[in-house]
């Protein structure tokens, strides 16, 4: 492995025009970042068929479903709303019925000025033009009021759904780090508090449960090691006997080298349980200063293929665990390395702080990668293309175990298929 200075004055930030490029665009060039992106899945055509058009461009089904895309705030908004007016239609209709009778009651005395049918026609004018006032002003009041009401309802039923909020905000939370936090809400004894008090239950299942693997695997492989070193310890001292022969050497190294497998499987289960606990220590840490601890013990071990490493560091600073952060860099290079192709690789390690984030990249050449492959790199035991025969180059969890990392740190982890053959791996953490 040969390693090629970058260029160091660079500021991460400054990276105009340098979005992800697709498969038919060339590679960017040295020095700058390769922007993760949000992947474009192509939605429903619009204006398809399966429902009539409705005028304005609208389809009949369209319309139809308007109030399930409605959110429960806007929903309860215009329930309360409809109340009132339903309310206040119905009290402004008693009360017409009865000022009505009231005003009919009254009699229109003549005095002699005028005659009873007079009298009488005065009466229902009177009654007549009072109610059409009464009306109109009542439905005018009725108007103003229930605008207010909405704008109090909308205010409202935001306050009543504020625990509602608060239970997804934390389930948001838990889906991107770990499960040790709790809603615990406070109040009466609800339906709301009662929704809350189930999922904190649930999460403390499942917190369980997973606690209780980890430590399994922890267990099971803190267990193993001790028969493997014995092992590694029997095959060395008879691989150095002098009397041994040209077949038992054979053997021997063999099953030397199959032992090797297993204790880095080992180590790597071992440090997979580790990482998905929540952290216990938290401090700041230059990812720079990371990579180049890295690079120098990656150059000092002997690898199958010689690949060309282009540092591109700059000072970026996480808040984390140190020796969790140097394993997440350092899966990502030896996946890098092991990857790479046989001869003439390269490779790109980029550090340093961009959009806010403290940044790391790690990018390299080598056989083309499918996107649909992309996601399931980086689950336990998973390799390319599902091959399980070239199992001498890992174990299969440097990806695992550097997305698990990234989840302790809540920080977020993007990869991208390098255009020519390759993979390009972004990381992004909270910066310190």
């Amino acid at each position: 492995m040969t390693t090629e200075s970058g260029p160091q004055d660079h500021e991460a930030e400054q990276a105009p025009g340098t979005d992800q490029t697709g498969p038919d665009e060339r590679p960017a060039r040295p020095g700058r970042w390769r922007r993760p992106g949000p992947q474009q899945v192509p939605g429903p055509e619009q204006g398809g068929r399966g429902g009539w058009r409705a005028e304005g461009g609208a389809s009949f089904g369209e319309l139809t479903k308007l109030p399930g895309r409605m959110s429960v705030r806007l929903r309860l908004t215009l329930l309360y709303g409809l109340l009132f007016f339903m309310a206040g239609a119905l009290l402004l209709f008693v009360m017409s019925v009865l000022v009505a009778n009231i005003l009919g009651n009254v009699k229109v005395i003549g005095l002699g000025f005028i005659s009873d049918e007079q009298a009488v026609e005065l009466q229902h004018q009177f009654v007549e033009q009072t109610m059409k006032q009464l009306v109109g002003r009542s439905l005018m009041a009725l108007a103003g009021v229930g605008v207010i009401t909405l704008v109090l309802g909308w205010f409202v039923a935001d306050r009543a759904l504020s625990p509602l909020q608060r239970v997804t905000a934390t389930a948001r939370r838990l889906s991107e780090s770990t499960l040790h936090e709790r809603i615990a809400l406070e109040g009466p004894d609800d339906e709301i508090k009662e929704l809350a008090d189930t999922f904190d239950a649930m999460l403390e299942r499942l917190g369980q449960a997973f606690d209780s693997q980890r430590r399994f695997v922890a267990n099971a492989s803190h267990e193993l090691r001790t028969p493997l070193a014995i092992n590694r310890t029997l095959l060395e001292v008879a691989l150095g006997d002098p009397e041994a022969s040209d077949d038992l050497r054979t053997v021997g190294r063999t099953l030397l080298a199959t032992n090797a497998r297993h204790e880095r499987l080992i180590e790597g289960l071992l440090l997979l349980a580790r990482s998905e606990r929540e952290l216990t220590t938290r401090n700041p840490v230059d990812l720079a200063e990371v990579a180049a601890t890295v690079l120098e013990h990656a150059a000092r071990r002997d690898h199958d293929n010689d690949v060309a490493v282009h540092p591109e560091l700059t000072s970026g600073t996480a808040l984390g665990d140190p020796v969790l952060l140097e394993h997440l860099v350092s899966n990502l290079v030896d996946n890098a390395i092991k990857h790479n192709e046989a001869d003439g690789g390269e490779l790109w390690i980029r550090t340093g702080l961009l959009d806010g984030y403290a940044t790391v990249q790690v990018e390299n050449t080598g056989p083309v990668v499918p996107a649909y492959e992309v996601e399931r790199l980086f689950e336990p035991f998973r390799r390319l293309n599902s091959d399980r025969v070239e199992s001498a180059k890992g174990a299969g969890l440097g990806l695992s175990i550097v997305r698990s990392v990234v989840l302790a740190h809540r920080g977020a982890v993007y990869a991208v298929p390098r255009p020519g053959g390759g993979l390009i791996v972004t990381v992004r953490l909270q910066p310190g």
